[in-house]
């Protein structure tokens, strides 16, 4: 009984010197580390996706054909045409490398006008909360704007208008969702689940380790919350 009871004034004893530790933080200094975190995590994911086999290579972010082409997909290997499926893939993650690397100015636009109103709990929330909530406020226009870059490079693909026409059919029959019955639709949705998730990571290693930041105000505020 006196274990249990040491560990509940510990506790709350800790409990509040964090509430303390965050409370000494400004509300400028709360936005500006989260803005400058997001920033930097929007770097990490041009930089490692933005380049030839940037999502072809990396298995986590890989675009692959939707699940019901996938079958058509085996088809085609166990035919030993599996050339026609490797085209698609690789014309797919080509256009994703190459509408992440053109876009950064749009994510890092987006990410300088977002309201952070919610700065404190987005701070104290989970481990990549930040990109979360960038994610569930700007997700849906960074789609919209995602999409004439990625026509643009999908545009240079000709293999792609097969896809459109192979997917397109799928979808009459209920085959495949009528949202990835246009490349582009899929391809900017997964280019983005892609961008995200690279982002959630770099954000967990600015969490998990603020004194190893380059930046000071990086080591106040997470430091604070570590």
């Amino acid at each position: 009984m006196r274990t249990i009871t040491v560990f509940i004034v510990w506790f709350w004893a800790s409990f509040a010197a964090f509430a303390a530790e965050t409370d000494t933080l400004t509300p400028e200094d709360t936005t500006g580390a989260l803005t400058l975190a997001l920033a930097q995590s929007v770097d990490a994911a041009v930089d490692r996706l933005g380049v030839t086999n940037g999502f072809l290579d990396n298995p986590k972010v890989k675009i692959t054909l939707p699940g019901s082409l996938q079958k058509a997909e085996g088809l085609m290997r166990s035919l030993g045409i599996s050339k026609h499926a490797d085209n698609l893939i690789l014309a797919m993650n080509r256009a994703a490398e190459t509408a992440t690397a053109e876009a950064k100015p749009i994510l890092l636009d987006a990410m300088q006008n977002m309201s952070l109103d919610n700065a404190k709990d987005i701070l104290t929330g989970g481990d990549d909360s930040a990109t979360q909530y960038f994610r569930n406020t700007s997700g849906e226009a960074l789609s919209q704007q995602f999409l004439p870059i990625v026509k643009n490079a999908t545009d240079q693909v000709g293999l792609l208008k097969r896809y459109n026409e192979f997917a397109g059919k799928g979808a009459k029959f209920g085959l495949v969702p009528e949202k990835h019955a246009n490349i582009e639709n899929y391809v900017t949705q997964k280019t983005l689940d892609g961008i995200f998730l690279i982002m959630a990571e770099e954000e967990r290693a600015i969490r998990g380790d603020p004194m190893g930041q380059g930046n000071k105000l990086l080591q106040k505020v997470f430091g604070t919350v570590k």
